[in-house]
């Protein structure tokens, strides 16, 4: 290997696993660390009280290794099948430990690829005929290097998955948005769906009510819709989904696709949203969301 390339190969590394050097008992220092300097505001472990707060102390404290199990994207797929059925499961088409292994011949035209260890790690393919191999190869490599635990902020429920890379169908909502509905759920109770549409242009976003009644308070992420829209056919099935997924956890958000045919399907168990680091609008949001998880060793108004 030339000394240029086992270099750059040092620095990815360093790069991805800055994290994992940490001292377990220093952790909670850095993490504080990394949040200040993401949000700019002091976190709060000792204790927790924010939804802020609380999604990080779970990151270091509250991990489980069901919550393990329902963040490997692949592992997931089982647990699902056993709790609501194998209908709400985006059908599987191939899972493997390299990218060298996949038989592209095999794939439809128009398929997903991701790993199943981390997030924001996924390729849609539109058309087989003109996906780039060699520049796909090169990007999962680099997914599938490093430990997402480490990757950002801590998030310990995805340490030591065993790395894969699945393919499934790509989803066609009719030429129209998937409308994506993630189920914010607090021990079992699916408090508010964010729905976010418009991610082929625009993006949007809005928080409901069970009842499909527009929240006062949102995240940061988008912004909000103009004109909101309608409430689904199947509304009270998804929250019904989500309410049995979420059961057992103290807080995680159950995503979940709605179809123009009416079929819902299940999209991701997600225990730290953007790793808790969101910015909750209006001022107290924060605070309102923290009071609801409740978590082991903490009692209902945040104190030991």
């Amino acid at each position: 290997m030339r000394k240029s390339s086992l270099i750059n190969n040092i620095i990815i590394l360093l790069s991805y696993y800055g994290e994992a050097l940490t001292p377990v008992p220093l952790r909670p220092l850095a993490l504080k660390r990394w949040f200040r300097k993401c949000n700019g505001r002091e976190l709060h472990l000792d204790p927790p009280k924010t939804w802020c707060d609380k999604i990080n102390w779970i990151k270091l404290f509250g991990v489980t290794p069901e919550m393990k199990t329902l963040s490997d994207k692949f592992a997931v797929r089982d647990w699902i099948k056993t709790r609501i059925g194998e209908e709400y499961l985006i059908p599987l088409l191939g899972a493997w430990d390299r990218f060298e292994d996949i038989d592209f011949d095999a794939l439809p035209d128009r398929f997903v690829l991701k790993t199943n260890h981390a997030c924001n790690t996924n390729m849609i393919v539109l058309d087989k005929s003109a996906f780039d191999k060699k520049a796909a190869a090169k990007e999962f490599r680099r997914w599938m290097m490093f430990d997402f635990a480490f990757r950002f902020g801590f998030q310990m429920q995805y340490y030591g998955i065993k790395r894969k890379i699945i393919a499934e169908e790509f989803v066609d909502n009719n030429g129209s948005d998937l409308m994506d509905y993630k189920f914010h759920c607090f021990n079992g109770d699916p408090v508010c769906c964010e729905y976010i549409g418009g991610r082929s242009g625009k993006a949007r976003l809005a928080f409901f009510d069970k009842d499909w009644k527009l929240l006062p308070y949102r995240t940061a992420t988008y912004p909000v819709y103009e004109v909101l829209p309608e409430k689904p056919s199947n509304y009270e099935k998804m929250t019904e989904l989500a309410a049995e997924l979420s059961k057992g956890f103290p807080y995680v958000r159950v995503d979940l696709y709605h179809l123009n045919d009416g079929s819902i399907k299940f999209g991701e168990m997600t225990f730290t949203p953007s790793s808790g680091q969101c910015t909750w609008i209006p001022e107290g949001t924060d605070e309102m969301l923290g009071k609801m998880i409740r978590l082991p060793g903490v009692n209902w108004d945040g104190s030991c």
